[in-house]
């Protein structure tokens, strides 16, 4: 496995137990870090203080492009996939958009319901299509 694709599970686990606890994930990240449990790598950090960075537009984002689910009916594994996806999209200058998508399919296949994939793919891929327009 990929030392970036080890990474995004590592971030996916710190946003997912974040959301599930309603707790901040970089105070969890931190606290990770503080027990000496710190991440590998450091794009773990990255993408969690990201995906905290940016999360009300990431949320406004999926919200929009996730016809017909709402945040809260998403499985928490695919709506922390697609905020970790959004970011990589959006605001990661050295991933390529269709690594960011299929890094993202890849994880909730692995993790989630078998509708996930097709899902998480049509969310990212409508947000790559207006990409452009969304950064304007």
């Amino acid at each position: 496995m990929a030392a970036r694709t080890k990474a995004r599970k590592r971030a996916l686990d710190l946003l997912y137990s974040s959301d599930m606890r309603g707790e901040d994930a970089v105070a969890a990240l931190d606290r990770a870090i503080a027990d000496g449990e710190a991440p590998h790598n450091e794009y773990t950090a990255v993408l969690v203080r990201g995906v905290v960075e940016h999360r009300t537009r990431i949320d406004e984002l999926l919200g929009d492009y996730a016809q017909g689910w709402t945040l809260e009916r998403m499985p928490a594994v695919d709506r922390n996939v697609l905020r970790m996806g959004v970011w990589e999209v959006l605001w990661s200058e050295d991933v390529p958009d269709p690594v960011a998508i299929t890094e993202a399919v890849g994880l909730v296949r692995e993790l989630s319901t078998d509708e996930s994939p097709s899902f998480v793919n049509g969310v990212l891929g409508g947000i790559v299509r207006d990409k452009d327009a969304l950064l304007a």
